[in-house]
């Protein structure tokens, strides 16, 4: 019995050396021909690497013939099976240019914009190919909206857009965080108004009204009484939004020192016309 299993592990290593062998040869040695017959081999047993060697190879001496359509659909779907995005929606993109009568050119359009879904980054990062995504998703359901993918594509780009959506809130917080104020309060009004439904408006307003309170209890006499006010208004907006916020207590007690401020500097300011 452990010789027959011996045997036959002998007979598996020496059958794979043979087709690595073969392959090699026909790589190296093959006519176009023989090539693009073990490429569609290789491709058919999911071996992508080594079919996108072979089908690279051969374009050049298949460009402009029928064969052409099939090779340049193998390398787009190697490229994709092997999660090399970028490279797959790359090339997607090309064989839906050029071969817009295929009857593979919608499942080419919309493994094109997943390609670009896929090589989206975590929201830290350039968002280039976010954008890129969500455009390929839309010009593919505008394109195609009887697929049966269109409801997979609206959901990626909703998926996209809360990724756009975070990295501006972060970015902004960032701006808190370091405590310039002045931009942090500019971000945010920006934020809100790019994204009307955000999840993060609370967490925005608050944090907005943290940013115009340190910025109005820290500014020169010249400056302090208008931005005392604005901060009273944030607070004022964040209440109206959130009457029912958790951090409502903490921003009430803020807004007595904000009040308290302003009336010495009304009552300062009295004192010195009264002068």
């Amino acid at each position: 019995m452990q010789k027959n299993k011996i045997y036959i592990f002998i007979l598996l290593i020496a059958t794979g050396l043979s087709s690595c062998g073969e392959y090699h040869k026909v790589l190296n040695k093959g006519t176009a021909q023989e090539q693009y017959k073990m490429a569609t081999k290789m491709y058919e047993e999911q071996s992508y690497n080594k079919a996108n060697q072979l089908l690279e190879k051969i374009t050049p001496f298949y460009r402009g013939k029928p064969q052409n359509e099939r090779i340049q659909y193998m390398i787009s779907q190697a490229h994709y099976n092997t999660k090399q995005y970028t490279l797959s929606s790359y090339y997607f993109d090309k064989f839906v240019k050029n071969y817009p009568q295929s009857s593979k050119v919608e499942e080419a359009a919309y493994l094109s914009a997943r390609s670009y879904y896929l090589a989206s980054p975590v929201y830290s990062l350039d968002q280039k190919d976010t954008y890129e995504a969500i455009n390929a998703l839309q010009n593919f359901i505008y394109k195609y909206p009887e697929s049966d993918k269109i409801a997979e594509a609206n959901q990626s780009i909703k998926e996209l857009t809360f990724k756009l959506e975070k990295k501006a809130f972060e970015n902004a917080r960032q701006y808190y965080h370091t405590m310039d104020y002045v931009a942090a309060i500019t971000a945010f009004d920006i934020f809100l108004g790019e994204y009307l439904g955000t999840s993060f408006k609370e967490e925005t307003l608050y944090l907005r009204f943290l940013s115009s309170y340190e910025l109005a209890m820290n500014s020169f006499i010249g400056k302090k009484e208008k931005r005392l006010n604005d901060a009273i208004k944030a607070q004022e907006k964040y209440k109206r939004n959130f009457p029912e916020a958790e951090k409502l207590g903490e921003t009430e007690k803020l807004l007595e020192n904000l009040n308290q401020e302003l009336n010495t500097i009304v009552a300062l300011k009295q004192e010195t016309n009264g002068l």
